[in-house]
């Protein structure tokens, strides 16, 4: 009989691909708010129907959200852990690791989370082992690639502030892999690291003491929170700065860039239909992303007064006007 529950933590696609024997629950928890999770629930709808799964006679959504507050994960995944049994999928380090802790037979899907071999996740990418497969952050290439484009947008740029969590071990593995990468750009790296809300204040108040030539700031739960803190201070104070999903370009920040977010859904779907239909996550080799979305706000550029290279523009995905 197949397994009666599917748990899935944040963004992603669960789809085998025929309708299943039995109805399955789909839960979804996020770190952040219920509006963010029930977002989710209508993407998924659309990878699962995709796939011939049709709401409400194949599946049933769960929503969970943890509002912001990553302690309360831990729990959250003990509860989904106890109720269910099929797949966990899951968005941010923090939620891996809390799924992680609370399981060793269920199997995890994980995605967003840094790399998942140097935060402990998998033993390797080609053969991950245990209960855990999914996606990596490509950290590497993507922090160059962001370096790159601010360095396009203000070719003087030297010194770049980097906001991340300082308490996100897989947000940290960014902010290592930006500083690995940017002395071939002719970049340092500044870390900004940060645990709190009030510890945005005191980041803002250094770089006013001693302004970057740029800012790049690293996407989880607390910084997506204060992402409107961050495009006000960046505008105001005229430093470009890049992020790590269109979602920051289009409402305010200069640039950014990052994977295609269809696209990860749709490759995590894919994980969780292999799994459902038998296979082992020890044996699905963690996956990379291979579409990308480069946007660039041009009233935040105006408004900065910043001149951007027409063919950086020319470039871009979308031109927010």
């Amino acid at each position: 009989m197949r397994a009666k529950w599917v748990a899935v933590l944040l963004l992603a696609g669960v789809a085998p691909a025929a309708a299943l024997a039995d109805p399955v629950k789909v839960g979804l928890m996020t770190p952040g708010p219920m509006p963010q999770v029930e977002g989710f629930a209508k993407g998924i709808a659309a990878q699962l129907a995709q796939r011939g799964l049709v709401r409400d006679r194949d599946y049933t959504f769960d929503l969970r959200a943890g509002g912001g507050k990553v302690g309360t994960l831990p729990a959250l995944a003990k509860e989904l852990v106890a109720d269910h049994d099929a797949v966990i999928v899951t968005s941010s380090y923090p939620a891996a690791r809390a799924v992680a802790d609370a399981t060793s037979t269920v199997p995890l899907v994980s995605m967003y989370a840094g790399e998942p071999v140097e935060t402990g996740l998998v033993k390797s990418l080609t053969h991950p082992g245990g209960n855990v497969t999914g996606l990596s952050d490509l950290s590497a290439d993507l922090s160059a690639k962001r370096l790159q484009l601010l360095k396009e947008a203000v070719p003087g740029i030297k010194r770049v502030a980097m906001l991340y969590n300082a308490d996100d071990t897989g947000m940290v593995t960014r902010y290592k892999a930006a500083q690995h990468v940017a002395p071939a750009l002719g970049i340092t790296i500044e870390s900004y690291g940060v645990r709190e809300p009030d510890d945005f204040g005191t980041a803002f108040d250094a770089m006013v003491s001693t302004p970057p030539d740029g800012i790049l700031m690293v996407t989880d739960v607390l910084t997506i929170l204060n992402r409107k803190r961050v495009f006000d201070f960046a505008t105001t104070h005229k430093i470009p700065a890049i992020y790590e999903a269109d979602l920051f370009a289009r409402e305010g920040g200069l640039m950014s860039y990052g994977p295609d977010g269809k696209e990860v859904s749709d490759r995590v779907a894919g994980l969780v239909a292999q799994i459902l239909k038998g296979a082992k996550p020890a044996d699905l080799p963690i996956e990379q992303p291979t579409r990308f979305t480069f946007a660039i706000n041009q009233k935040t550029a105006d408004a900065m007064g910043l001149k951007l290279p027409p063919e950086l523009l020319a470039r871009a995905d979308d031109v927010i006007e």
